[in-house]
């Protein structure tokens, strides 16, 4: 979907870093991998436009892997002094868009004052997202759309089989919006007398409060 031109670099080839790489490479991104380990270097070689070994916190170095001619950057590296420099070295070579990767709340506040773009906290996301689909089992999957806005996919229950849509009452009760229902393979839209069957799945946009009442009150 639509960014194909741009290119990546990923600095920090560990599990993080190189699922990142593999799946923007396999988008048909030219992606560049740097990291300082030759053995991930090399395994990565094959299937990303380019990978090389160099040390993230040298400036020249990155320079020299032509780190300046990339539009975006995903620092992913552990270490937390590589990690800062990395992201710093980044922006101090004008790469437009970085990204990077915090361990602690100290850690994020650092990378905040640097400009960098995105600070993302792969283990608390996951732990977030996991601990939500264990908590309610109908709740498939989930996408947060903003600070607190997320786009639930809600699966149906038996006891709300055959009911219609209206019944539960999502705008006026909890002002959630419904943005469809899918069945099987088929979109069936968000028409209000379309009667429910177990195991439809209903996307469902609110605060993830509202979500959080409706799916308790269930």
């Amino acid at each position: 979907m639509g960014h194909g031109k741009r290119k990546f670099v990923v600095i920090g080839l560990d599990i993080l870093g190189s699922t990142v790489a593999r799946e923007l490479a396999s988008f048909g991104n030219h992606v560049l991998g740097i990291c300082t380990d030759e053995d991930r270097v090399n395994e990565l070689a094959d299937c990303l436009s380019e990978a090389v070994i160099a040390d993230a916190r040298d400036a020249d170095a990155l320079r020299e892997a032509g780190v300046d001619q990339y539009d975006v950057a995903v620092v992913a590296i552990k270490n937390l002094e590589a990690n800062i420099l990395a992201a710093m070295n980044t922006k101090l070579l004008g790469v437009s868009e970085v990204w990077a990767k915090a361990s602690t709340r100290v850690h994020h506040a650092i990378l905040t004052r640097l400009d960098v773009d995105r600070v993302i906290h792969p283990e608390q996301e996951v732990g977030r997202h996991i601990a939500q689909m264990l908590h309610n089992p109908q709740v498939r999957d989930y996408i947060r759309v903003g600070e607190h806005t997320h786009v639930v996919d809600f699966a149906v229950p038996e006891k709300l089989a055959d009911h219609p849509l209206a019944d539960l009452k999502l705008q006026d009760r909890f002002e959630i919006r419904c943005l469809g229902l899918v069945r099987g393979p088929d979109y069936i839209g968000a028409d209000a007398d379309v009667r429910l069957q177990r195991d439809d799945k209903l996307l469902l946009l609110g605060h993830r409060k509202s979500l959080f009442k409706f799916t308790e009150s269930i």
